[in-house]
């Protein structure tokens, strides 16, 4: 579980250059942002390195000097300096989350486009949590790379550079003094990057059990109340919820004990400087504003050396969430188009032939045995057989939901493979056992994409016998349905499922276990709909409850694959085959 939805496993590159040159590339389109940020970055840098610079002047030729005039002059210009920083770092800061969230925005589009565009097999193979989790926090972690971790990175390096500079100019000796200090402190920050590292990986791993426990114990909610199963339960989450805790305390252990020893060493060096460079000072070979600034130099060069260190688990977070993100986006696993789109320029009449398809989800496990018939149009046929003969299969591979492995299946005589895909799921639509509603208004629900008027939709809910309820409702049919349209019954969302293929107006209706959750009323109701809808289209019926094909035309009978019997119902009946077997299974004492 925890593998199939949160992806525990370890993360073996702490920095992955084509991953950061693939992220960068989105920043094309945004070139004039990126001028701007780097313009504010690099004044509001160097407006940070003139203030100790300017308190060097304040001090030495104003104080020291007993110049009233300049020193009002150069506290003027310290406050507008001050001001300076502000707004251009205010500029830096705005700009460079502006163009995050539009990168964030074109990354999350382009994803959500190529999830949309996979096929079911694919999709099949890949949970919900997993692609749901690719388009939201691992998108959010390169979010998190771009705004926290890629531009902190540069200023960083640029104050650290910057400070060094300075310190050379203002005095060589004093700098040399401060370096001394620093190959300890890179021994620091080497061994808690490694200690930040593992502490992140058992993180990660640890809040991915956690996580799963989760997913799984809610999804079964039900089965742990029914089973008295909460004790047990409980006790696991508390058992996966210590092991999470105790890896969330050894992260922040590592940056518990690495900032107060960087912190340290910062006071240190401060020391050291103020040692040195007071003999310096009396020996005049500084000057008091000198040594003060290079107090204010030292404090600001330790600041990024802290944060750099703690912005490498970041790091490590946006190279994984990277890696997954565009392993996703180059996946291609796309039904595939026809050449040309000329196939079809006659009306499609609805005329449906499987001439020896065979079709497997699985290498080697055939669903489908070569299996051969044919829907007349304007027919209404159904499918029978037992459980896993093949019958929701042909549902699939007639709408192209899945490509079948041999054989052929035509529309009016017509390959559907050489049909756009968008005009044959125009053509052929399903209503399925498993109804799927979105939030949003019952009028939404049936209209789904078309410009369809009040009265089109109505028609349409009429005929399906849906309008009586919709028009009880407060709302009608602006009534808005909550998520998995629960604030309704089961019957009502099939209602209006099938309202939504009537508007649609397909030349072949399929009804996959369409009323099987309806009760007998409702279903009587959907029957005399059906029979005025039907009229004039080609249908095809699934169903295990055999009254609802009782009037088909035809009822082609399924085993493991292949097509075993064919007929209407009275001569099936007679046949005293497999379906009269199921039929007396379902109606007889």
């Amino acid at each position: 579980m925890a593998e199939s939805y949160f992806d525990t496993e370890d993360i073996t590159k702490e920095y992955d250059s084509r991953i950061v040159k693939r992220i960068l590339s989105y920043l094309r389109s945004y070139r004039h942002l990126i001028v701007i940020t780097i313009c504010a970055l690099f004044i509001s840098t160097m407006g940070e390195l003139l203030i100790p610079v300017l308190l060097q002047r304040i001090i030495d030729d104003a104080i020291m000097a007993g110049n009233i005039s300049s020193l009002v002059k150069g506290c003027a210009f310290y406050f507008t300096l001050l001001i300076l920083v502000f707004v251009f770092t205010f500029i830096q800061t705005w700009t460079s989350n502006l163009m995050t969230q539009r990168v964030m925005k074109d990354i999350r589009i382009s994803l959500f486009t190529k999830t949309l565009s996979q096929s079911t097999g694919y999709l099949s193979r890949h949970p919900v949590g997993r692609i749901v989790t690719r388009l939201t926090s691992d998108v959010q972690t390169m979010d998190e790379f771009f705004t926290t971790v890629l531009v902190a990175f540069i200023k960083d390096i640029a104050v650290m550079t910057g400070v060094l500079i300075t310190m050379f100019v203002l005095s060589p000796q004093m700098a040399f003094t401060v370096l001394i200090i620093l190959p300890p402190v890179l021994v620091v920050t080497l061994i808690s990057r490694i200690k930040a590292r593992d502490a992140f990986r058992r993180q990660r791993t640890a809040s991915s059990k956690v996580y799963s426990y989760l997913a799984e114990r809610l999804a079964g909610m039900q089965i742990v109340q029914l089973f008295r199963q909460e004790k047990k339960s409980l006790g696991e989450f508390k058992e996966s919820n210590k092991e999470l805790l105790d890896a969330n305390l050894g992260e922040m252990y590592v940056f518990a004990t690495f900032r107060p020893i960087v912190e340290w060493f910062s006071t240190l060096t401060v020391a050291v400087v103020i040692v040195v460079g007071s003999k310096m000072l009396l020996s005049h070979s500084i000057s008091l504003g000198v040594l003060i600034a290079f107090i204010s130099l030292v404090q600001m060069f330790f600041h990024p050396v802290t944060d750099i260190a703690e912005k490498y688990t970041m790091l490590q977070s946006a190279m994984a969430g990277g890696e997954k993100v565009f392993k996703l986006m180059d996946t291609n696993e796309q039904i595939p188009e026809p050449e040309c789109d000329t196939a079809c320029k006659n009306e499609i009449q609805g005329h449906i032939e499987f001439d020896n398809v065979r079709f497997a989800y699985k290498e080697g496990e055939d669903v489908l045995k070569g299996l051969s018939f044919t829907v007349r149009q304007g027919e209404m046929s159904a499918i029978a057989g037992y459980t896993g003969a093949g019958k929701t299969t042909i549902i699939n591979v007639l709408t192209r939901l899945w490509d079948i492995e041999s054989g052929e299946i035509r529309l009016d005589g017509i390959p559907v493979k050489n049909i756009p895909l968008k005009q044959l799921r125009t053509l052929i639509m399903p209503v399925t056992q498993d109804i799927t509603l979105f939030s949003g208004s019952i009028e939404e629900n049936i209209s789904l994409g078309l410009d369809l008027s009040m009265e089109e939709i109505t028609e349409a809910a009429r005929m399906v016998h849906a309008h009586e309820f919709i028009s009880s409702l407060p709302l009608g049919y602006k009534t808005e349905l909550s998520e998995r349209a629960v604030n309704i019954s089961t019957g009502q969302r099939q209602l209006i499922s099938f309202a939504r293929v009537i508007a649609h107006n397909p030349r072949v209706v399929i009804l996959d276990e369409a009323t099987s959750s309806i009760d007998t009323e409702t279903e009587r109701l959907i029957q005399l709909g059906i029979k005025k809808v039907l009229a004039g289209r080609t249908s095809i019926i699934i169903a295990h409850r055999l009254s609802t094909i009782k009037d088909a035309d035809r009822i082609f009978v399924l085993s493991k694959g292949c097509l075993v019997e064919e007929g209407s119902h009275d001569e099936l009946i007679a046949h005293d085959g497999i379906y009269s077997g199921l039929y007396r299974l379902q109606y007889e004492d």
